[in-house]
């Protein structure tokens, strides 16, 4: 394409490139034919792989010399964001993504702020095909796995297959050899290969599975890992899935067992709640709050109670409508031995009062009766408690509820939200709705305080509105029971 001519009226052009994610020979070419002033339906793409960027094929007696720009012609308009979406977008495997990354370049030169357009179908249509790509490059980097292979000399090489759905293999290149630069190792693949022979990347062509090996010793000991570390307790299976598609199963040695320990998921985490509940087994439950007070200051049954803080227990009049349940004490409440003095209390306190809710009223409590942290030099730094920790704990909890016997039960925060339901219920599908606790007793869950003092200004505002929303439900169900 080195023979440059002039427009001639009506002419249609093509343009060939070289690979198919060829962005620096797409811009150069795109950069000619706009200071030529070819419009976009007279500009046909095509790449090895056979993507055709336009509907209608090259057309009929297209050009393959491109015109000479014209000597006047401006230079050609490109934004920085429109040149990294561009990017990214070339390497998606939408046979039409050359053609559309021409007519946006084409339209920003009498629209330069085309980006800003949110409903525009062809900004619309370049942001989609870009994250999608950010998405295979991550999953790329996610789910390859390497497995051993002795070579002919003797020598070891770790060799991968992957199946990407784009075109991101050279993209994700420069990652594979800053993460595994000791390891001589070759990432195979149906759209091409990559090899480091730990000084020197180069290129293959495209492969099969076949070329890859099925496994190597040291995957038993990946799925023994794997296994112990898979939590019933916080299993998500539909986010799971969204963040490790099925798709990349096959590929992935710990797979294998993901079926068997969903399947397995709720009655493991059936037995972690009965095996913290059996703890307790021979302990009759206290008579009062003070023996409450009492038990709890000399609690050794998990290792948060072991950790030398002071037991923090609920506060509270005996028979009150209201138990409001938080996670744990934090470093200020531990000081002074009483639950929600600190910075997460005291942002409670605000919100209580507006919402129609008075504190003094309410039964106030935590899940985990002591403080468990992690020091970073002077400081005691907040540390969530684990699922076991919160079910050895809930005895506690429900020994505070059998005597305050409340109508209404709030849990602030996941941790409270497991304490009261035995479970790990998703705060974003269940806050602001009532549950049946039995015994004539209704639940609520919403978000901690704490969860609010870490957002941004704006974000903040917003979770804020529906925190006191969800307050001001609890209050009117409040004021309508008998």
């Amino acid at each position: 394409m080195t023979a440059m001519q002039h427009v001639r009226p009506g002419a249609w052009y093509h343009v060939a490139l070289p690979e198919a994610d060829d962005f620096g020979t797409w811009r150069d070419q795109a950069r000619r034919l706009v200071q030529a002033e070819v419009p976009p339906d007279r500009v046909t793409w095509s790449t090895p792989d056979g993507g055709d960027g336009s509907l209608f094929g090259a057309g009929p007696g297209a050009e393959k010399r491109l015109p000479s720009p014209r000597p006047e012609a401006p230079q050609v308009r490109a934004s920085r964001a429109f040149l990294a979406l561009a990017g990214k977008a070339v390497l998606h495997s939408d046979p039409e993504r050359f053609a559309l990354l021409y007519r946006l370049l084409w339209r920003l030169q009498t629209r330069p702020q085309l980006l800003d357009d949110a409903a525009d179908a062809d900004v619309l249509k370049l942001e989609g095909l870009a994250r999608v790509v950010r998405r295979d490059i991550h999953k790329m980097r996610a789910f390859v796995r390497f497995r051993s292979v002795i070579e002919p000399d003797g020598s070891e090489r770790f060799v991968a297959w992957f199946e990407p759905s784009h075109h991101i293999l050279r993209a994700n290149a420069r990652f594979f050899v800053d993460r595994f630069a000791s390891m001589r190792w070759s990432i195979l693949t149906p759209r091409g290969s990559l090899h480091w022979d730990g000084e020197v990347l180069s290129e293959g062509p495209p492969a099969q599975r076949s070329d890859a090996p099925d496994g190597d010793p040291a995957e038993d000991l990946w799925r023994r890992y794997y296994a112990s570390t898979f939590n019933p307790a916080r299993l998500k299976i539909g986010a799971m899935l969204k963040e490790m598609p099925r798709k990349y199963w096959k590929n992935m040695p710990e797979a294998a067992l993901i079926p068997a320990l969903v399947a397995g998921a709720q009655a493991r985490e059936a037995a972690m709640v009965s095996a913290g509940e059996n703890r307790f087994e021979g302990s009759g439950r206290p008579d009062s709050l003070a023996e409450v007070a009492m038990q709890i200051g000399t609690c050794t049954r998990c290792a948060i109670g072991c950790n030398g803080t002071r037991a923090v227990a609920g506060e509270g009049p005996e028979r009150p409508a209201l138990m409001i349940v938080g996670e744990q004490p934090g470093d200020t409440e531990e000081t002074e031995g009483r639950p929600f003095v600190g910075p997460a209390g005291q942002l409670l306190d605000r919100y209580l009062g507006p919402a129609g809710i008075d504190r003094g009223a309410a039964y106030v409590t935590n899940a985990v009766k002591h403080f468990k942290f992690e020091q970073s030099g002077k400081r005691r730094l907040h540390k969530t408690p684990t699922a076991g920790e919160i079910d050895i704990c809930r005895w506690w909890l429900e020994a505070e509820t059998a005597l305050v016997k409340p109508r209404h039960v709030l849990a602030l925060g996941a941790s409270a939200a497991r304490a009261l339901l035995g479970r790990s219920p998703s705060i974003a599908r269940e806050r602001g709705k009532p549950i049946d606790l039995g015994q004539s007793r209704q639940g609520w869950i919403t978000v901690h305080p704490s969860y609010l003092l870490r957002l941004s200004d704006g974000a903040r505002e917003l979770e804020a509105e529906r925190f006191a929303a969800d307050l001001a439900l609890v209050a009117d169900a409040m004021r309508q029971s008998p």
